[in-house]
């Protein structure tokens, strides 16, 4: 199980593009801290999910008064 954003999740064994991807995430929206480390996005592709991992994904919001 994969810790995300607070909720276990089984995503273990996939990259984080493609949990971006299943979750309805657009790459170019968000930004994701994987175990503490901010994952530049040219890496998504390439960083797999395992065990124990925690994940934070931030999506930038507009907006104001």
């Amino acid at each position: 199980m994969v810790k995300i954003n607070g909720e276990d999740v089984d995503a273990a064994g996939i990259s984080v593009e493609e949990y971006l991807g299943k979750a309805g995430f657009r790459v170019g929206t968000v930004a994701v801290e994987l175990n503490e480390v901010i994952i530049h996005k040219e890496a998504y592709s390439a960083t797999v999910l395992k065990d124990g991992d925690v994940m934070e994904i931030v999506r930038f919001m507009g907006g104001g008064a």
